[in-house]
């Protein structure tokens, strides 16, 4: 089987892509690499059942020549969270991009597996989410809330063209991913700048009072999850949470990291203030309720937190050094 993923050289994409060559699936890979990182893709390139096409998504008749012959495309490829910029990159690209993914599924009657982002719970209180939740979204003035919409509206393009055209096809609710090949920016999470000040020995910079919480997922944990939708007919037209029910809040998590990287020395943390970026919400509290990919996926996350920062550390150590940026300090337990 021969399956498309958009976004390939991004974090989830990179990961899933080795996966699938590991089983035996032919992967086409699809990234106009404005945030996929080429170093991602050095294990897969030589490999002869994985191609790459350097494409823009929104490019509709390019991305429905890299579908030819796919009858899984996992859409992962997305822009995030606009913390320090305006909204309109997040809402045109995740929105047409995702229609032209659909409109390359109708050519293939191919079947389309699509990320969509816990984020889109939004403001809602009562926790942990289901997915029958309400979504509860703050005002429009509020940049930070166009990703969530933006998936909102792929998640009803998703079952409108399912109604329409009958192909079949699956949303993912992504909870807090970290790991291996990771986006060293904010643009890769907290996890990832947190670890570069670590090991920097500099100030970690925590958003609001960092009594916010999430529930972060190491990535074979959600490479796990998308696998296993893959395989079962049983995931079709449904949505699912992808992610470890462990809650942890933000100035905890830096602490953590800043304990694992240097282990007895005092902890550097800064309070940094929403209104630095503006007109900004959080949401204070983020746990997914996955018994729906328990009961049907058979999903289970496997790695804990402390574990998988580890692994992170380590590997982040280890892309630092491949970008030539100086480290040094390294973790006692890594040398």
């Amino acid at each position: 089987m021969k399956i498309l993923i958009t976004g390939v050289a991004g974090f989830i994409g990179s990961n899933l892509a080795q996966e699938l060559l590991n089983r035996g699936y032919k992967v086409a890979g699809v990234d106009n690499m404005s945030q996929g990182d080429k170093l991602n893709l050095a294990p897969l390139v030589d490999n002869p059942n994985f191609e790459i096409h350097y494409i823009d998504i929104r490019d509709e008749e390019k991305l429905r020549k890299c579908a030819e012959g796919c009858k899984n495309m996992v859409h992962l490829a997305a822009y995030k969270i606009p913390r320090y910029s305006d909204a309109l990159d997040t809402l045109l690209i995740n929105s047409l991009g995702s229609e032209n993914v659909l409109k390359a599924a109708i050519d293939q009657n191919a079947r389309v597996i699509a990320a969509s982002t816990s984020d889109v719970y939004g403001k809602n209180p009562e926790v942990p989410f289901h997915e029958n939740s309400n979504l509860v979204i703050g005002n429009p003035d509020v940049r930070r809330w166009a990703y969530a919409i933006s998936k909102m509206f792929e998640e009803q393009l998703l079952f409108a063209y399912h109604q329409r055209y009958g192909i079949p096809v699956t949303a993912m609710r992504f909870f807090g991913g970290y790991g291996p090949n990771q986006n060293l920016t904010w643009w890769g999470g907290p996890q990832s700048v947190f670890i570069n000040k670590a090991l920097d020995n500099e100030e970690i910079e925590v958003h609001g009072d960092g009594l916010q919480t999430r529930s972060f997922t190491y990535v074979s944990d959600h490479v796990d999850g998308i696998v296993r939708i893959i395989e079962r007919q049983e995931a079709n037209n449904l949505v699912f949470n992808i992610g470890n029910t462990y809650e942890i809040n933000i100035r905890d998590l830096a602490l953590l990291i800043w304990q694992l990287v240097r282990g007895d020395e005092p902890a550097k943390i800064k309070l940094i203030p929403y209104e630095t970026f503006g007109k900004y919400e959080d949401v204070m509290r983020r746990i997914p309720d996955i018994s729906r990919a328990r009961s049907i996926l058979g999903f289970e996350p496997s790695v804990d937190l402390e574990d998988g920062l580890r692994q992170t550390i380590a590997w982040q150590v280890q892309r630092r050094h491949d970008l030539g940026v100086p480290t040094p300090f390294v973790p006692q337990w890594l040398r």
